[in-house]
């Protein structure tokens, strides 16, 4: 090719990027290592976009439109669920992939409800008719069940592809999303994250069929709420362990991360702390929170940063 017009087409590719990175969210934000550090250290796999793209674990992914890990999610589930045929586990499966209804919120009540109460299926075994129940998670052995978090996973819907900062997945459901962002002022860069979490809910609504908690996080501060937090329902986490408060050097996004994706607390909070009220014909997601949660004991405020 002549070398003008090598030149001239490097220069259109360029500008064609451009304006696609300016149309479309598709690269993660630089997440500091703390936030995926404190992730491995309570036991989670941590993958990069490198690893679901073009790497090794490829095959966990057809297309960028699957939000579901399917591979992982049948694998655990015939772990949990070892009596159950294979064929009733692809039955299951299959049923969490569909979309009944094209509302999020009631997409995401019918699978919170079987996230919690399980899902009930019938066979034959032993020329007997079996009414049985598929656990989606196995709150009695955290073993049994597949801790994964992804940092920069690509979403398609339609006609909007966004990458995400961090998705936690449990046996291949997305349950968790956190925005992050880096950001000298902090407080102001909060309400920004939170302005991208609505954006994502309206542009790629089947990642938040599954979702059980959003965070936002910019620099040390974290922020908690669910599918239909406003703004000022978003709060920090106070405390790990559910008695003691920070101690000294113990920042929000330390406390947020290991108080609530402790994987023994994370499945207690899916079981026992998540609410949907009805008031008249709207319903709301709430996370049950006692006091010393979010409320800063007077005598932290000064550990607190």
């Amino acid at each position: 090719m002549n070398p003008a017009l090598s030149r001239i087409a490097t220069i259109k590719v360029s500008r064609l990027t451009t304006r696609l990175r300016q149309r479309f969210d598709i690269k993660p934000s630089p997440i500091a290592p703390d936030l995926l550090t404190f992730f491995e250290v309570i036991g989670y796999i941590v993958f990069l976009a490198a690893d679901i793209n073009i790497g090794r674990h490829k095959a966990q992914r057809s297309s960028d439109a699957e939000v579901v890990l399917c591979d992982r999610l049948r694998n655990a589930l015939k772990q949990i669920n070892p009596k159950v045929p294979c064929e009733v586990i692809e039955t299951v499966i299959s049923g969490l992939i569909s979309t009944h209804s094209s509302d999020l919120l009631k997409n995401n009540c019918r699978f919170h409800k079987l996230l919690t109460d399980g899902v009930d299926v019938v066979y034959h075994h032993d020329e007997q008719i079996v009414h049985d129940k598929v656990w989606l998670i196995d709150s009695s052995n955290l073993l049994s069940n597949d801790w994964l978090v992804i940092h920069g996973f690509t979403i398609v819907e339609e006609y909007h592809s966004h990458c995400l900062d961090v998705v936690v997945f449990i046996n291949g459901l997305p349950l968790a999303v956190i925005v992050w962002s880096n950001s000298r002022y902090e407080k102001g860069r909060l309400w920004e994250a939170y302005q991208r979490l609505q954006i994502y809910q309206q542009q790629i609504p089947t990642l938040f069929f599954y979702n059980v908690f959003q965070a936002i996080i910019v620099g040390n501060l974290a922020r908690v709420g669910t599918l239909t937090s406003q703004w000022q329902e978003f709060l920090p986490w106070r405390t790990i362990d559910g008695e003691d408060f920070p101690c000294v050097g113990e920042t929000e996004l330390e406390v947020l991360i290991q108080g609530i994706f402790d994987k023994r607390r994370f499945l207690e909070l899916v079981q026992h702390f998540i609410v949907f009220e009805q008031t008249g014909a709207s319903i709301s997601k709430k996370l049950l929170r006692h006091p010393f949660c979010t409320i800063q004991h007077p005598k932290s405020r000064s550990r607190m940063i």
